[in-house]
C-alpha cells in the first residue's frame, strides 16, 4: 500500500507539472498579437528611464528567448533580451514602450507580445538578409511566433546611413520583403521612422524615407517634427514616448486598412 501511495503522489506531481508548463507556454500566451521592434540605437533606447517609465505594461509581454519562461510582463529597458545588443547598461528608454502602451489600448482582446532586437551604431548593410543581425532577429522572431501572430514591424535606423541616403530605399525594400517572406507574413504592416532633425545632413534622408509607402504596400512612416534629443542624435525621454505613440498610430492606421 505504501508503494502505491508513492506512485500516486509521483503521478500527481507529474500531472501538476505538465499543467503548469502548459499554462505558461500555451493558455497564458497563445494567440498573442506580436510586434517586432528592430533597428539601431534609438530603437534600443538611449533616453533616461524616468519614474513614469518604471511600470510594467498592462497586457503587454516581452519575449525573453528563455525556453523555461519565454515571456514576462514588459518593463523597461525593453531591449534587455536582444540577442544582438550592446552592454545592458546602455539599454534605456526607446519607442517600443510608448508603442506597446498604445497598441494594448487598441487591441484589448489579445495579449500584446513584443520582440525587441536592436543594436546601436549599425548600418542597414549590417541588417541585410543573410547577415548576422538579420539572421539573429529571424531566429528570435520564429521562436516567439509559436505563441501568436505577427501583427506588425517597427523599424528605426538610418543615422549610420544618412550621408548615403540615395541608396537606402532599395536596401530597405529588400529588407522588408525578406522579413515578410522569412516570417511567412507577406502583408504584415511595416512602419519606419524619420531621424532627428538636429543635423542638417539628415534632411535628405528624412525626405527620402517619406516616400516608402509609394514603393511598397502596407508600409508607413512616422515623422520626428517637434521632438528633441539629448545629444543631437538620440531622442530624450519625452520624445521617445511621443515617437512610440506615433508608431502606434501609424500601425493602427495600416492594420485598419487591411
Amino acid at each position: 500500500m505504501k508503494h502505491y501511495k508513492i506512485i500516486l503522489l509521483l503521478c500527481l506531481g507529474l500531472l501538476f507539472q505538465c499543467k503548469s508548463t502548459k499554462s505558461i507556454g500555451d493558455s497564458n500566451y497563445r494567440q498573442m498579437d506580436i510586434y517586432l521592434c528592430i533597428g539601431q540605437s534609438n530603437m534600443a533606447g538611449r533616453a533616461q528611464i524616468e519614474l513614469q517609465d518604471l511600470d510594467t505594461l498592462k497586457n503587454v509581454f516581452l519575449f525573453t528567448g528563455n525556453q523555461e519562461q519565454p515571456w514576462e510582463q514588459a518593463a523597461n529597458p525593453l531591449n534587455k533580451y536582444a540577442t544582438i545588443r550592446k552592454e545592458l547598461r546602455m539599454q534605456k528608454l526607446g519607442p517600443s514602450y510608448g508603442f506597446a502602451k498604445e497598441m494594448a489600448n487598441f487591441s484589448s482582446k489579445n495579449k500584446i507580445g513584443l520582440i525587441v532586437n536592436a543594436k546601436g551604431g549599425t548600418s542597414i548593410e549590417e541588417w541585410k538578409p543573410g547577415a548576422s543581425l538579420y539572421n539573429e532577429t529571424i531566429i528570435q522572431a520564429k521562436k516567439a511566433l509559436k505563441y501568436g501572430i505577427l501583427k506588425g514591424i517597427i523599424w528605426h535606423q538610418g543615422e549610420s546611413n544618412s550621408s548615403r541616403y540615395d541608396s537606402y530605399m532599395q536596401k530597405l525594400i529588400e529588407l522588408i520583403e525578406a522579413l515578410r517572406t522569412d516570417l511567412d507574413a507577406p502583408d504584415v504592416p511595416f512602419v519606419a521612422g524619420q531621424l532627428s532633425i538636429d543635423k542638417p545632413q539628415r534632411i535628405n534622408f528624412n525626405n527620402m524615407i517619406l516616400d516608402l509607402p509609394n514603393h511598397l504596400k502596407n508600409t508607413g512612416v512616422v515623422t520626428t517634427e517637434n521632438l528633441s534629443t539629448i545629444d543631437e542624435t538620440h531622442f530624450d525621454s519625452a520624445s521617445q514616448r511621443i515617437l512610440g505613440k506615433r508608431y502606434a498610430m501609424e500601425m493602427i492606421n495600416l492594420i485598419s486598412k487591411k
